[in-house]
């Protein structure tokens, strides 16, 4: 049962229904309202009741060094020069915020617009990650837009045309970031993608880039640092999140990451791969 209604959640609890409403109400519980009633997440229930287990005095349960989460360049260049000493496994944004729930991954990596409010990430993380020591960490504001062939050659202006005109747009798999992001503008808009089920998946952020420079796609919804040679159309300036237990904040790998990223050399690289906006780097976004 990997979903489980107000009734079923308040069974499985052993707790009263309209316990259970308040609590979703007050953001105490794991909840999701996509379909317009609320949805509960039998593992992220899980997930909540292990996070809020009392443990013996001198017990830590410690999650493995992992990033999880969004694929991003700049990031992932500096995971491995920093020396972090932390495994990447990349997800998307929703399996990364998930990762961290479950105690599987000390870092995640997160970028998603809420549609209700146009907010970025404390949304999700309020919604999907059930533990009360949660760090938000601001990485950068980043510029998204539609990748296109070297000098545009089709003459795409905007999302609208690519979609009016049948152009296959290369898209990422649900729950990443930049897949939330160009369903909601689809939605806002009022449009929909045609030949969406003739187009394979793009992974990561690289893999979109490399499928419209080889013509398997006419464009892709990516961030400005994986242009290259490509044309970049920007639509959206967007927040790009660091996630993790209020704990692992003060571990050495985070810290490693975090001084790494201060340096002169990251920068440098920064401004070499370009679309970034780093003044938020570091600042305390949210902390529960």
């Amino acid at each position: 049962m990997p979903l489980m209604t107000t009734s079923e959640v308040a069974e499985y609890l052993r707790l009263k229904e309209r316990t259970v409403y308040d609590m979703a109400a007050r953001n105490q519980i794991p909840c999701s309202r996509a379909t317009g009633k609320l949805l509960f997440s039998r593992r992220l229930i899980d997930a909540w009741i292990e996070a809020h287990t009392r443990m013996p005095d001198g017990v830590v349960q410690n999650p493995p060094a992992i990033y999880a989460g969004s694929s991003e360049p700049l990031l992932e260049w500096a995971l491995r020069q920093s020396g972090a000493g932390l495994a990447k496994l990349i997800g998307g944004s929703r399996a990364g915020l998930e990762a961290v729930a479950r105690g599987e991954a000390a870092l995640a990596g997160i970028h998603m617009i809420d549609p209700e409010t146009g907010a970025y990430n404390l949304p999700q993380v309020r919604a999907l990650v059930p533990q009360g020591d949660i760090v938000v960490i601001g990485w950068a504001r980043r510029s998204q837009g539609l990748l296109l062939a070297a000098g545009n050659p089709l003459g795409v202006s905007g999302l609208g045309d690519a979609v009016a005109r049948g152009l296959r747009i290369a898209r990422r798999p649900e729950g990443a970031g930049s897949r939330v992001l160009l369903d909601h503008l689809l939605a806002t808009d009022g449009l929909a993608l045609e030949t969406a089920a003739d187009m394979p998946i793009a992974e990561t952020q690289e893999d979109l880039a490399g499928m419209v420079a080889m013509g398997e796609a006419d464009c892709g919804l990516g961030i400005a640092a994986t242009a290259g040679g490509l044309d970049f159309l920007p639509l959206v300036r967007e927040q790009f999140d660091l996630v993790m237990r209020r704990r692992d904040y003060f571990e050495p790998p985070v810290q490693a990451l975090l001084a790494f990223c201060r340096g002169e050399l990251f920068q440098r690289r920064a401004g070499h791969l370009g679309g970034y906006d780093l003044a938020d780097l570091g600042n305390i976004r949210f902390n529960r």
